[in-house]
């Protein structure tokens, strides 16, 4: 007899990780076009950090369930759901909901996973690589030759970026990461490490270059950051803004002074400005295109092309049961990840996967793309 009931974890309140209680919830009904998932792993993102703070816009009001990704094998399949069916192993993309034991999620929004792929891989996907594949080759476009620089190299979207730029001929890439976590990022193929604690990443990729600055500059930290990011743009350069982890006070819950500090801090580009500097800034929030699930899928197909190409290797640092979902919180709010965490409502049936491989084989992304878009 089938489970009626299922375990999630809520957020009870806006604050530390204390908040967070594995409660018994009534498994969700699928509806009309929607597929249910058994949750065999699911990611856990700094944005779910900040929503459990109640610093994050999208995030929903307590009591909730978070999660943005999952992945799993199909229990049930509703009326109008043609390309799946239950055994089937798959992830996808969650409007929240997802660390749990089962959500329902949109068909369009399920993909199926490569057989040599693990859970614990495909929950490290949907969020950090869709986010580096969006920013790299849709709203900038990485050409041969590029410089990026890619803050937080170590974390989620830092290593997906790294492994990413490598499918383009001859990018030089920096990495902001601390000195313990340089090995790691090498070995995701940053070219050039920069100890943020230690050293002025501006004044060493200025020394490092010879003050040609970079085409583009990846960047989730926020405030003054902004400003010295706007500063290593060569001409035709552009600065991408994906996340506002300065906001976190690194005390488990949001400060209101500390947040208007980073506010006050905040600069603006004025029109005039970006055309007579002949730079770009442009924001990336992959929570923000559920209305553009055809883009979704290509740059999807595009990140499944490089993992069978192994060039895309989800880096899973750790896997906590969801009774640890405080310890795993704390975990990676206070950077101590090398990669991915991901959460886990039973022992993984298979041991993550943590593949590192020197030899990059190169692609067009762009053509892959093209293709993709095209079907």
């Amino acid at each position: 007899m089938k489970r009626l009931d299922m375990r999630a974890i809520h957020v009870s309140r806006f604050g530390t990780s204390d908040v967070l209680e594995v409660r018994t919830v009534p498994k969700p009904e699928v509806q009309r076009g929607e597929v249910r998932i058994a949750v065999r792993a699911c990611g856990l993102n700094f944005a779910e950090i900040l929503a459990r703070q109640g610093l994050y816009p999208d995030g929903p009001k307590p009591p909730t369930v978070l999660g943005y990704e999952v992945a799993g094998v199909v229990d049930a399949v509703g009326h109008e759901v043609d390309a799946f069916r239950e055994g089937d192993r798959v992830f996808a993309l969650t409007r929240f909901g997802g660390q749990a034991d089962a959500v329902c999620v949109p068909e369009v929004q399920c993909f199926r996973m490569p057989d040599e792929m693990s859970f614990a891989e495909a929950s490290a996907i949907p969020v950090n690589y869709l986010t580096a594949c969006h920013i790299l080759f849709q709203v900038f476009r990485v050409h041969p030759g590029d410089h990026v620089l890619v803050h937080t190299a170590a974390g989620g979207v830092g290593t997906a970026a790294l492994q990413l730029c490598r499918s383009v001929r001859n990018v030089t890439t920096y990495g902001t990461a601390s000195a313990a976590k340089h090995a790691y990022v090498r070995r995701q193929g940053c070219d050039h490490a920069i100890d943020y604690r230690s050293e002025d990443y501006e004044e060493v990729i200025g020394g490092l270059n010879g003050g040609r600055g970079v085409e583009l500059v990846m960047d989730a930290l926020g405030a003054s950051d902004w400003r010295k990011g706007y500063r290593l743009l060569r001409s035709g350069g552009m600065l991408v803004l994906f996340g506002w982890s300065s906001l976190n006070t690194g005390r488990g819950k949001r400060r209101l002074l500390h947040t208007l500090g980073q506010l006050s801090k905040t600069p603006f580009y004025l029109p005039v400005q970006l055309m007579n500097d002949n730079k770009a800034v442009a924001g990336v929030n992959m929570a923000r295109l559920w209305h553009e699930p055809q883009m979704i899928r290509a740059e999807m197909e595009l990140i499944l092309a490089l993992y069978r190409k192994g060039i895309v290797r989800p880096q899973v640092d750790k896997a906590f049961a969801f009774e640890q979902a405080g310890e795993a919180h704390r975990y990676l709010e206070q950077g101590k990840n090398l990669g991915k965490v991901v959460l886990v409502p039973d022992e993984l049936p298979e041991r993550p996967k943590t593949l590192e491989r020197p030899d990059f084989p190169q692609l067009s992304p762009t053509r892959l793309m093209a293709s993709s878009s095209a079907k």
